[in-house]
């Protein structure tokens, strides 16, 4: 899951250290693995409105990356896990950064439901499905913070410690620590604003399509005008 806002080097290492340690684990074969880029119809609403050309933009680059792209309605990873286990008995692996792990262990996400947090995990973990968590560096302080590292509320920890005990989650441990300090958002306000730094970020192929479409509201640089 993620927002491919656009898709990074960080992207990419994520997923392939994760498809790496899932194979190892899985014990599936590697033409067995069908591998989904997904997203939530709720990144639809950025700045407070619904964005179709800038949604399928993302789309359109996943497609010319050659990844399967899946568009769910699910904002709460449950939900996702819920869907995805539905059609298969085989282990699902759910790809994320720290930054998404911290989400999944605060509890007002889960206001709505009766039993809260641990029903949410409940229902996410009730399958064979395990998440893979990129680490990330902390900005504060430069350092590498991985998913056994994060902090949750008092009250959860030894929730978040009975999940790592069973090898729910697996911190993704073959990665590129250059790539860590790639984010996202600052190559898309680089593109946006005609800094040519966000093609350092980025692969090429999607260096070439955004700026062949002008995707995300790419500025050319003024030192290629």
């Amino acid at each position: 899951r993620g927002s491919f806002r656009p898709v990074t080097y960080a992207t990419n290492d994520m997923l392939d250290g994760a498809r790496r340690q899932f194979l190892q684990e899985s014990g599936c074969d590697e033409s067995d693995v069908v591998v989904l880029m997904e997203m939530t119809l709720e990144n639809l609403l950025a700045e407070g409105q619904l964005n179709h050309a800038d949604f399928l933009a993302r789309v359109d680059i996943l497609g010319a990356l050659g990844r399967t792209v899946l568009i769910s309605k699910f904002g709460e990873y449950y939900r996702l896990a819920a869907y995805l286990t539905r059609y298969t008995s085989k282990m699902v692996g759910l790809v994320m950064g720290v930054p998404s792990l911290m989400e999944i262990f605060d509890e007002k996400y889960y206001l709505n439901l009766e039993g809260g947090i641990l029903e949410a995990l409940g229902r996410m973990f009730k399958g064979a499905l395990k998440l893979y968590v990129y680490p990330m560096i902390d900005e504060a302080t430069g350092k590498i913070v991985t998913a056994r590292q994060i902090n949750v509320a008092p009250n959860l920890k030894s929730l978040f410690q009975f999940i790592l005990d069973n090898n729910f989650i697996a911190e993704i441990a073959d990665y590129h620590c250059e790539y860590l300090a790639i984010f996202p958002p600052d190559a898309l306000a680089k593109l946006q604003t005609g800094d040519s730094g966000w093609e350092k970020m980025v692969p090429p192929e999607v260096t070439q399509i955004i700026k062949e479409r002008g995707f995300f509201g790419y500025r050319r640089s003024s030192a290629a005008a």
